[in-house]
């Protein structure tokens, strides 16, 4: 932990009115109940990107399966649930839209393009 990062642990821990080790104890308490979102607020931006790019790739994939759905359309086999799955799918690549454009501002510390 560098200097700024001491100082403001100590000025957090006196802002709630605890002892820097009462904080840490707090703070390490509240981190264990929760791992999923602790795991999400430490996450690094390689992390991050990492899992963009994972995103990407499943898409990709998806789009192949779309492709094989409407050869299977074409040749006459039906498909119930097709309208579901492509909204489905729109909904997640916007999502993933979204993330990267958010990564972006925050590695650029600017406001969205």
């Amino acid at each position: 932990m560098n200097d700024t990062e001491f100082k403001r642990f100590t000025d957090a821990a006196a802002h709630c009115h605890m002892s820097n080790a009462a904080f840490l104890a707090y703070a390490a308490h509240k981190a264990a109940r929760d791992l999923n979102r602790t795991a999400a607020e430490i996450a690094t931006e390689r992390e991050v990107i990492n899992e963009l790019f994972a995103a990407r790739r499943h898409l990709g994939r998806i789009h192949g399966l779309f492709n094989q759905v409407a050869k299977a359309l074409n040749s006459g086999t039906d498909a119930p649930h097709l309208d579901a799955a492509a909204e489905a799918v729109g909904n997640a690549a916007r999502r993933m839209e979204d993330a990267a454009d958010a990564l972006l501002v925050h590695c650029d510390g600017g406001t969205p393009a």
